[in-house]
């Protein structure tokens, strides 16, 4: 079986299609690995809030693409949610324009080297809180209605919250602490709410980097030999929303098997 035919088949995840007007909300759900979330889960019959920052026209021509295909069904809204106070305004949109809320995609993220020597305050900052504050009190928010209809959340982690990253010491700090909160809150907010993460690999070459040597380096780490694709990680956010009522409080790597070698 080729590459392609593996995604393919991957992609085909028999997945109950939900019909009566569940509603999730993604965070950072206007660009690459979130759009993927976002069309995922409107392709099963879910409602969708598409939470963004700074990417409003991305948001509202993907919002307006899917209410086209199935009117009032999606809704974007913005926040910059390392101001935690935007939070529950947010939250309270959402469940005004929709009536409920049933599940939480923690997927909005920052990354960015900082190298011990040069690690800023505003550093820590910034990446602790998209990538562990903001979780966190969204799901405090939240809680309140996933609890009522037995909702779910799911964290977008990192496999280098569990194997270091150089020079990444607080994104690696603050994905291994959103790892954590995972199975906190898988314990904390059951028997109602289940928790569970998503770790990326290597799924999308950065925008902005075309150099093919560190790739070609890169690949040579992966027993699959390529990079993933964002309907890998939205295959696997897609199986504990929808197809494991009995899962909570766990991590599913996504990398092609780069967390298996050494």
């Amino acid at each position: 079986m080729s590459p392609t035919d593996d995604r393919q088949q991957s992609s085909s995840l028999d997945t109950k299609q939900y019909s009566n007007n569940q509603v999730a909300l993604v965070t950072g759900g206007a660009r690459r690995i979130g759009k993927v979330l976002v069309e995922t889960l409107h392709a099963h019959g879910f409602k969708v809030v598409v939470h963004y920052n700074s990417s409003a026209l991305d948001a509202q021509e993907l919002v307006t693409e899917l209410n086209r295909a199935r009117p009032d069904s999606a809704l974007a809204i913005g926040a910059d949610l390392n101001d935690v106070s935007t939070i529950e305004p947010l939250v309270g949109l959402c469940v005004d324009h929709f009536g409920r809320l049933d599940v939480l995609v923690n997927n909005a993220s920052t990354f960015y080297p900082t190298p011990l020597e040069q690690a800023t305050v505003e550093q820590w900052d910034d990446l602790m809180g998209s990538n562990l504050k903001a979780p966190l009190f969204l799901a405090q928010a939240c809680a309140p209605y996933l609890t009522e209809n037995h909702g779910c959340i799911v964290n977008i982690v990192d496999i280098y919250a569990r194997r270091p990253l150089q020079d990444h010491p607080i994104y690696g700090a603050a994905k291994a602490g959103l790892e954590m909160l995972t199975r906190s809150f898988a314990r904390d907010l059951a028997p109602k709410v289940r928790v569970n993460a998503v770790a990326p690999g290597a799924i999308l070459w950065p925008e902005h980097d075309d150099h093919p040597l560190k790739l070609d380096a890169l690949l040579e780490q992966i027993p699959m030999a390529r990079l993933g694709s964002p309907e890998d990680i939205a295959q696997a956010m897609l199986f504990f929303v929808c197809n494991a009522p009995y899962i909570t409080g766990q991590t599913i790597a996504v990398d092609g098997g780069r967390s298996v070698v050494n």
